[in-house]
């Protein structure tokens, strides 16, 4: 009976943390079983580096145990382990001496997991593998200084989503393609070119020049609409009908990247070339005719759909479709890049069928603004392309300068566009910017020049207000219209900046605003009081950090075109060599909040911002706690280098 009680002990302690909290009750009560309790004193050491492994892993219980190594003669810790924590697993997984040394930290109660006991159970039960594999293989914690290793393991273990319709590829998978390449000369005739593809059972025909480079592309369709449509003769040379220039790619390029530049240049076909260029032997063809419009609810479908959509509760229902994929994804680990990519798209998409649209309505009634040029740009996490959830609209529209006789005009007319579109964003489930930075606020609807003198005020008078605009405004992006407006302001920002360079020391103090998101002891820093008390809010103290401190240090270097934050943070691993392992480890760290996020809001119907620490697992808690790190070693990096000890107030 004694026994029973502290097997049933073991297993309710167990049954908290991973992976035993993946197991099933019969399975737990097993290794619960064999189960031996170890006591070691303040300093004692479990093992040592160079030992051979032992045949069980272990679990503290209670106490603290330091996982330490020798550097230059110097004991230094790699990781403590607290309550819950797993470590040694060398024997289970490489049967290899131990690398680090193990030490009580203080008297600390510690769990034997027998080796024989989780073989069989790492065969059979995937999530217990993926843990295991996701950083744990060293013998100690998720490894501080590698946040791709915990990358491996950042779903939240969630069931899946049942709707087998999502299962799109994962951005992992290997790229499969149609080789060799059929293709014809320039100069062929399109009835000959027409025969090789009924002849080969192919819709599509590559055009290449004497050196085997591709030059174009004839499909069904162009045979249908550039030459029969036209009444043109069979005569006619393919030159005169191919879709040209070609879409290309590298043969090492993974499907992910090919699939969303598929999506992005919404094209049929890729063609696969040695080097990814035009001017490379041609190696394969890809098509999404069979691959991806086989899946009803694949993005490419949801894109193309929404192109021809004309009513907006149909736009409103592909978006809350789009919200069903997102969460397959998240689920199935497909990485952040990819899923960032595909639902900006979308959002990018919606915007300009709602612009169409408004541009449709007020046609007739202003005449003379069909000539005007014009940019809607997305801010803030949109602007970024980081707007995984329909969280706050942060947008503007800048407009081309006119006479002043059409000021008012133009004024009416593209407020109308701008509240027409916001209306369009709102019925599909976004919200509206609580500080209405929006472009149906006539104050973010204006012509260039406003925009230039906006952005001066800001640079020039680094008050405050002025750097809480710079950090929503300085991230815009263009999503419709003229992109030439965009390209201006941004040519305009950067004149500004090197004119007044201790603006970005101002911008600098602004970015450090907000502490390291770990407290003393290592303990999560939570809001104190109101509606999210006890709650700690990842925007905040996590995200905001980092992409407040990647944009101050691509403005710093003049790098134009990435606003993305992990995007920017592997610009400026190139840009500085010497930081390489730091920005990479930011941009990771990045990547998982925006993961723990998404996650987050699709669960509690939210915004997805706050989130309760005692309600993470373990591996959680630990992939949070090491995304930390880069925060603070990197506000130290800016604090010396903009001198902001020695700036004043």
């Amino acid at each position: 009976m004694a026994k029973n009680v502290i097997v049933n002990r073991v297993k309710e302690f167990l049954q908290k943390y991973p992976p035993f909290s993946f197991l099933k009750e019969e399975t737990l009560f097993a290794v619960a079983t064999g189960v031996e309790v170890m006591y070691f004193e303040e300093g004692e050491y479990l093992f040592r580096k160079g030992d051979p492994a032992r045949p069980h892993f272990f679990i503290v219980k209670e106490g603290a145990i330091s996982l330490n190594e020798e550097r230059e003669g110097q004991a230094t810790t790699v990781e403590y382990c607290d309550e819950g924590d797993v470590f040694g697993v060398l024997a289970l997984l490489g049967k290899r001496p131990y690398i680090l040394h193990a030490q009580a930290n203080e008297n600390s109660l510690v769990y034997a997991i027998p080796v024989q006991v989780f073989e069989a159970i790492l065969k059979e039960n995937s999530r217990v593998a993926t843990y295991f594999a996701a950083g744990f293989a060293s013998g100690q914690v998720v490894v501080r200084s590698d946040l791709s290793s915990s990358k491996k393991a950042r779903t939240l273990f969630n069931d899946p989503t049942k709707d087998t319709g999502l299962l799109m590829f994962s951005g992992q998978s290997g790229l499969k393609f149609s080789s060799p390449v059929i293709s014809c000369l320039k100069g062929t005739s399109v009835g000959e070119a027409a025969r090789t593809m009924s002849e080969k059972s192919i819709g599509s025909i590559v055009v290449r020049n004497e050196q085997n480079y591709a030059l174009g592309i004839v499909t069904d369709k162009d045979l249908r609409k550039r030459l029969i449509a036209k009444g043109l003769p069979y005569t006619t040379k393919v030159e005169y009908i191919m879709s040209s220039p070609v879409i290309t790619i590298a043969q090492q390029v993974d499907f992910a990247q090919a699939y969303l530049k598929m999506v992005k240049n919404r094209v049929h076909h890729l063609l696969i070339t040695e080097d990814g260029s035009v001017a490379s032997p041609m190696v394969g063809l890809i098509s999404n005719h069979d691959i991806l419009l086989s899946q009803g609810n694949s993005p490419a479908v949801i894109i193309n759909t929404l192109q021809h959509s004309l009513e907006v509760k149909e736009i409103a229902q592909l978006r809350q479709q789009s919200e069903a994929l997102l969460k397959y994804y998240l689920e199935n680990e497909v990485s952040i890049d990819f899923v960032a990519g595909i639902i900006t798209e979308i959002n990018d998409v919606i915007v300009q069928r709602a612009m169409s649209m408004a541009q449709s309505i007020h046609k007739e009634e202003f005449p003379e603004m069909q000539d005007v040029g014009f940019c809607f740009l997305g801010l803030g996490s949109e602007g970024r392309g980081e707007q995984l959830l329909r969280t706050d609209l942060d947008n503007a529209i800048i407009f081309e300068d006119v006479p002043k006789a059409l000021e008012q005009t133009a004024s009416n007319y593209f407020h109308l566009i701008a509240r027409d579109v916001i209306d369009v964003l709102l019925a599909c489930g976004f919200h509206t910017c609580p500080a209405e930075m929006m472009a149906n606020n006539p104050r973010w609807c204006q012509p260039l020049s406003v925009w230039k003198g906006y952005f001066s005020k800001w640079i020039r008078e680094p008050d405050q207000p002025s750097l809480m605009m710079a950090t929503v405004f300085f991230d815009f992006r263009p999503v419709a219209g003229k992109s030439e407006l965009a390209e201006a302001l941004t040519s305009h920002i950067y004149g500004e900046i090197e004119k007044h360079k201790l603006f970005l020391n101002f911008l600098a103090k602004n970015a450090l605003l907000n502490p390291p998101p770990l407290g003393f002891f290592r303990n999560f820093l939570v809001e104190k009081s109101g509606e999210h008390r006890d709650k700690f809010d990842i925007k905040l103290r996590a995200m905001m950090p980092l992409a407040d401190m990647g944009r101050l240090l691509v403005l710093s270097h003049r790098a134009v075109g990435i606003n993305n934050t992990f995007k920017r943070y592997e610009m400026l691993a190139t840009l500085e060599p010497k930081q390489e392992a730091l920005f990479l480890e930011a941009g990771q760290a990045y990547e998982i909040f925006m993961r723990i996020r998404a996650i987050e809001g699709l669960e509690t119907q939210s915004s997805g911002r706050y989130i309760q620490p005692e309600k993470l697992g373990k591996l959680q808690r630990q992939l949070l706690k090491n995304a930390f790190l880069p925060i603070e070693e990197l506000q130290k990096m800016i604090r010396v280098r903009f001198q902001l000890d020695y700036f004043g107030s």
